[in-house]
């Protein structure tokens, strides 16, 4: 699955990440106790997630919707995008 990252230092950055669920923030784990980003959106193609989209600390979820949505993640992976699970 892929990762898309919107706001923040790595803004429009990508990444293949590993398993069927996304985890709710990236990195997972950090110790440091930073912000991290926070899963806003998956794509979903037959069932399966094909892409997520996280936003930056402090983001609304309706910027992170738009942005995505400019972008055209759903139409780019031809998946279906729905909120993720709060």
């Amino acid at each position: 699955m892929r990762a898309l990252f919107v706001g923040g230092p790595v803004d429009n950055s990508e990444l293949d990440i590993d398993g069927g669920t996304p985890p709710t923030h990236y990195p997972p784990a950090t110790g440091s106790g930073q912000a991290r980003y926070r899963l806003h959106q998956v794509g979903r193609r037959d069932g399966a997630v094909v892409y997520a989209v996280y936003g930056a600390p402090g983001m609304a979820a309706a910027e992170v919707e738009a942005v995505a949505d400019e972008r055209g993640y759903a139409r780019r992976f031809q998946a279906e995008p729905e909120p993720a699970e709060a």
